[in-house]
């Protein structure tokens, strides 16, 4: 089969998914249908705001639909009609199986990391959180259970000291987009060979999860190690980021959302939470050591450097929830 002869059903939302799809339509290959969430009303006056995928389709004048329920009868229909060959899956939602068993050659997903590691919908958030020094990108054909299936392919990235999630975000958008472009080459050639996941894992190892951030989730926890808080901070940073409470003399809460701090500064006896500062620099103590908080953003207000922030807000009488 020819490239141009291929057909493929593209499923996709934010701007992850947006390179892959460019590739494929920057490569030649057919491009039948592009799914993606409906629009959603979006800011005080409730305009749409249309998905970074929806956005590219558009401008390329690629079909489109946004199924409410991908279980709905009139979508699975109009997919049959459609009769594509393959399905590529991106930073969607899960898939029915009515809709990814539909075509011949399978439906693969990209999935940002190396499984069976980071099962999940956070899997970047996570590897950055937890301290890892290497993550990756995966393809793997869709089965039942999610991010389970077979892999075709994988391919590894490292995680620096100073790197956050979006850096390592952008690192895997792109190197995502030039395998999902190689593993559509390698399905057309006939030369994929999936490897199930358990022959990755070691006797007795388990394979890692990765669950949806909440809220709960980015509260900043001052008692654990200073190492442990340093990655929880930038593996949520820029978003959602990660936060803690202060409350005044006058007994009035903040909640103040931290992007960056300093490498951890070893330190003993220490209340965690307590504030320092010098006036234009600030740091917060954990269970074993000082971040020194780099970049931080009080509600309401914009995200700024600690120098400019401590111009304008007084730390005196200041003490962090813990």
């Amino acid at each position: 089969m020819k490239k141009e002869d291929l057909k493929i059903v593209f499923f996709g939302t934010p701007d992850f998914a947006v390179e892959s799809l460019k590739r494929l339509v920057e490569a030649g290959f057919h491009i039948a249908a592009v799914v993606t969430m409906p629009d959603k009303p979006a800011g005080r006056g409730h305009h749409l705001l249309q998905s970074a995928v929806k956005q590219y389709a558009v401008s390329q004048g690629l079909p489109l639909l946004q199924p409410v329920n991908l279980k709905d009868e009139t979508f699975v229909s109009e997919l049959r009609a459609i009769g594509a060959d393959l399905h590529i899956v991106i930073a969607f939602r899960m898939l029915p199986q009515v809709v990814w068993a539909m075509p011949p050659l399978g439906t693969f997903n990209l999935h940002a990391s190396l499984l069976p590691k980071y099962r999940g919908a956070a899997p970047i958030n996570w590897a950055v959180m937890n301290g890892d020094s290497e993550t990756g990108v995966t393809t793997f054909f869709l089965k039942h259970e999610i991010d389970t299936g077979d892999i075709i392919e994988q391919r590894r990235v490292p995680i620096g000291r100073t790197d956050n999630v979006e850096t390592v975000h952008d690192r895997l958008m792109m190197l995502g987009a030039d395998m999902v472009l190689h593993t559509v080459e390698a399905i057309v050639a006939g030369e994929v060979k999936p490897i199930p996941q358990e022959q990755l894992l070691h006797a007795g190892e388990e394979p890692t999860p990765a669950p949806k951030i909440f809220k709960e989730t980015c509260r900043i926890n001052w008692s654990r190690p200073a190492e442990q808080v340093y990655n929880h901070i930038r593996g949520l940073s820029p978003y959602p980021a990660a936060w803690t409470e202060w409350i005044d003399a006058n007994e009035k809460t903040y909640a103040v959302k931290i992007f960056e701090t300093g490498e951890p500064e070893p330190a003993q006896d220490l209340t965690p939470g307590a504030l320092k500062t010098d006036g234009r620099r600030l740091w917060i103590a954990c269970g074993d050591g000082w971040l020194e908080v780099k970049s931080l953003q009080q509600a309401g207000k914009k995200r700024m450097d600690t120098d400019a922030f401590l111009r304008g807000f007084g730390l005196e009488g200041v003490r962090t929830v813990i």
